[in-house]
């Protein structure tokens, strides 16, 4: 990775994108995303598409999701505590004593999400964390004051942290989910236009919004683009680390390369050339199963109007929706590698069904 692409990573991962409100993240990835592209547009809830040769008829889809989790000030008592509701699937489990960020119109109010101190539980009856009890401090004596500072119900929530290397083959931090993808696929774009590659389609680069909370953004944008292939990528999960299942999860591991998925939802035609691709230019992977759906933006792409040939492939990352996703700096690489070759392999009007 070069210095042009870190400082892209670093600066974009450390922004905050939640559900609903990703506005600012979206434009940092755009603003890198314009000289390797020939146009872009944006929907009218946000997301942002990077286009490559816009006049073409037929239409190639990559793809990740924007939006982080995060949570909404839902209550404010009369003493000045704050309680949430979450906006995406956070984790209250690891709320207690995080610093959080709260988003009010003019600024970035600071709080930290308190707890009862270890020396007045009970050992035997005291309460686990949940969105009945858990709360937000942001210094104020009363809801009047938490209300002087641009706090109210509806704002949005996120913790405070910062994106790091770990030793020297992971990055951690928040919302790797699925901000990470968005890196990926701003490089793929890049590899493109440096290596003067000319693609024989138009190629659609899509950040959507609003997965966490049901694949949203690409539902709405890919029934504007129509698109005749969608290669989407997301994170999986890496089930290594102790208290996973491998009976129930699978046995993937960062490191290993990115993850190809078989499922209904992904076509299996298409699925068939990414693994002869990979094959062929000995980029290797691991695979996944499914049940009914990949609880990914595929889902929203493959089911679209009448159908798209989708397909999923997926960055292992360790312990997800919390503040230290992690993910293996290879496998980054590897699935950019992935994206970008199947790619030039896509041909114009190529038919994937199997009855004909």
């Amino acid at each position: 990775m070069d210095k042009k692409s870190k400082e892209f990573l670093f600066k974009y991962l450390n922004n905050s994108s939640p559900t609903g409100f990703e506005h600012t993240g979206q434009q940092i990835w755009l603003d890198y995303l314009k000289p390797y592209i020939d146009d872009h547009m944006v929907d009218v809830y946000g997301t942002t598409v990077g286009i490559v040769n816009p006049k073409a008829l037929y239409k190639v889809v990559i793809e990740a999701h924007a939006d982080e989790i995060s949570w909404f000030v839902n209550y404010i008592t009369d003493e000045g505590y704050i309680y949430v509701r979450r906006n995406g699937g956070s984790d209250h489990q690891i709320a207690p004593s995080m610093r959080v960020n709260i988003y009010t119109d003019k600024r970035i109010v600071k709080g930290v999400f308190g707890w009862p101190a270890i020396h007045v539980r009970d050992a035997g009856k005291e309460e686990a964390p949940s969105l009945k009890n858990i709360f937000i401090d942001i210094g104020a004596e009363s809801k009047k004051e938490v209300e002087a500072r641009g706090v109210h119900v509806g704002c949005v929530i996120t913790f405070e942290d910062e994106f790091i290397e770990l030793g020297k083959n992971f990055f951690v931090g928040r919302a790797l989910d699925n901000r990470m993808g968005g890196f990926m696929i701003a490089e793929v774009t890049r590899r493109l236009k440096e290596n003067k590659k000319k693609l024989p389609f138009g190629l659609y680069i899509v950040n959507a919004v609003q997965e966490e909370i049901g694949l949203r953004g690409a539902e709405m944008i890919s029934r504007r683009i129509k698109p005749d292939l969608a290669i989407c990528t997301d994170v999986t999960h890496d089930t290594q680390s102790p208290m996973y299942n491998k009976k129930e999860s699978g046995n993937l591991k960062c490191g290993l390369g990115p993850v190809v998925c078989y499922g209904p939802a992904v076509q299996n035609n298409v699925l068939k050339m990414i693994i002869q691709t990979a094959e062929k230019k000995k980029i290797r992977f691991q695979r996944q199963a499914v049940s009914r759906s990949t609880g990914t933006d595929t889902d929203s792409f493959a089911y679209s109007a009448e159908g798209v040939a989708s397909a999923l492939i997926s960055l292992p990352l360790k312990y997800m929706h919390t503040t230290v996703e992690m993910v293996h700096k290879e496998d980054v690489e590897n699935v950019i590698k992935m994206i970008y070759e199947v790619l030039l392999q896509a041909k114009p009007g190529q038919d994937y069904r199997y009855i004909k």
